[in-house]
Parts: structure tokens; C-alpha cells; sequence
């Protein structure tokens, strides 16, 4: 699989990400595709063919091995990345409709020149606004693929471990045989290493959720203290304009019963 065309479409989301959506694809690149790519991949490289029962019976080790092993790791593990990455796609196509828009706007008043234009697409986009919507979902669906695929993974392979025997009586073999792993203490390190990883980009996706919240209060509170100042200010110019204009007279305590009793009179 070409892991660099997936990379390239995940940095140019990176630009317009958090801090730490940045420290999750660095995680992701590092500690998932690179191991995945340089050193898992030649582990499980002959799992089938290593794969051997005691017993001739044309077929018993295919069937065995489908039996125990129903996905490969490695294609496990590659589909995890690829759906896990999927929601930075939503997040990157929404960037492009909004880039898209602001180049039709720099067009229509007259300011669509090249340069313009390319500094348009160069820019980080502010997440705020329906942007902010689709990155915080797109947060939350990475965590729930995360989730999912680490229980499927326990379901498959309960206990996370690799299996260094196992008794097999499917057809077509004659008898329960025994059915051997090869190398089963370091599938089983590999296994628990893309776990923990995949456990600590949940944690910095979560992270993330909670700090995109946390800003977008704290910038609506921001907001709802300048309109209230902004209100008070405005309000407080009303009063010194009619005060300027003669409008409002100060009078002594007393004054509004004396005119009260000059009108009776």
C-alpha cells in the first residue's frame, strides 16, 4: 500500500489542525505506519506458510489456519489506519469548499490575481464555525474507529497474545492435531505495541475533544463580555449626549413637590 499518499493527505490537514492533532499524526506516521511498514510487515511475512500441523492430510493446515486466524494483523492493522484517517478527509474536503469560497470572493471584488489567490490556499484556516463542527466530529469518530478496532482485535485474539499451540479438529483433518505459530513471543510484542499506541492516540484524540471545547467557550465567553461591554459603553454615550443636549436637569432634592404645588396654585 502507498502509506506516503496517505501521509500527504493527512499533512494538509495537519496545517489547519490543533497542537495536538499535530502530535497525533506525528504518532501515527511514526510509532504506527513506520513500524507497520518496516518491521511488522516482515514478521508476519510467513505466517501462513510457517503455519504447520502434524499431520499430511491435504488442507487441514489451510483450514486450521483460517479457523484460528480469520484476518491477518498486518491487513487488520492497515485497515484500522485508513478508517481512522478517513474523518481528516471530511475535515480536509470542508477546508477546500471554504478556500474554494473565499477565492470566488477575492474574484467578485476584484482582487483575484494569482498571488492572492495562492496565499488563500497557503493560509491556516481559523477552526471556528461550522470548520469547528466537522474537525471536533471528525475528533470523535477517530476515537470511536479506535475503540471498535481494539475490540474487534479482542474478540479475534483474546488476551492480545499470540497462540504458540493450538488443537485443531476441523474437516479435513482425520484427528484433533496439533497446529504450530512460529514465532509467537514476537508477534505477540509487535501486537501489544500497536495496542498501546493505538490506546495513546485515543487518549490524545479525547485530549483534543476536551481542549476544542474548552476554547470554544472560552471564546463565546470572550464574546459575551464584549457585547456586554460594547452594550454598557453605548448605552453610557446616550447618557452624555443628553446630558450635552440639556435634556436631563439636575435638580435638588424637593424640587418635583414644589412644582407640583406652583401647578395647584
Amino acid at each position: 500500500m502507498n502509506w506516503a499518499g496517505l501521509y500527504a493527505i493527512l499533512s494538509g490537514v495537519n496545517r489547519h489542525s490543533t497542537g495536538i492533532g499535530r502530535i497525533w499524526l506525528s504518532v501515527v506516521f511514526i510509532f504506527r505506519i513506520m513500524v507497520l511498514v518496516v518491521a511488522a510487515e516482515s514478521v508476519w511475512g510467513d505466517e501462513k506458510s510457517a503455519f504447520t500441523c502434524n499431520t499430511q492430510q491435504p488442507g487441514c493446515n489451510s483450514v486450521c489456519y483460517d479457523h484460528f486466524f480469520p484476518i491477518s494483523h498486518i491487513r487488520l492493522w492497515a485497515l484500522q489506519l485508513i478508517i481512522v484517517s478517513t474523518p481528516a478527509l471530511l475535515v480536509a474536503m470542508h477546508v477546500a469548499h471554504l478556500q474554494h469560497q473565499e477565492k470566488k470572493l477575492l474574484v467578485m471584488t476584484g482582487h483575484g490575481d494569482a498571488s492572492e489567490l495562492a496565499q488563500v490556499k497557503k493560509q491556516k484556516m481559523r477552526i471556528s464555525g461550522t470548520l469547528w463542527w466537522t474537525y471536533t466530529l471528525s475528533v470523535i469518530f477517530r476515537i470511536i474507529f479506535e475503540a471498535a478496532f481494539m475490540y474487534i482485535f479482542y474478540l479475534i485474539y483474546p488476551g492480545y497474545a499470540m497462540i504458540r499451540l493450538v488443537k485443531c479438529d476441523a474437516y479435513p483433518c482425520p484427528n484433533t492435531v496439533d497446529c504450530f505459530v512460529s514465532r509467537p513471543t514476537e508477534k505477540t510484542i509487535f501486537t501489544v505495541f500497536m495496542l498501546a499506541t493505538s490506546g495513546f492516540c485515543i487518549v490524545l484524540n479525547i485530549a483534543e475533544v476536551i481542549f476544542l471545547i474548552a476554547k470554544a467557550c472560552s471564546r463565546r465567553g470572550r464574546g459575551h463580555h464584549e457585547d456586554s461591554y460594547d452594550t454598557k459603553e453605548h448605552h453610557q454615550n446616550e447618557v452624555n449626549l443628553l446630558i450635552k443636549g440639556g435634556s436631563i436637569i439636575k435638580r435638588s432634592p424637593g424640587s418635583q413637590d414644589k412644582g407640583v404645588i406652583c401647578s395647584t396654585s
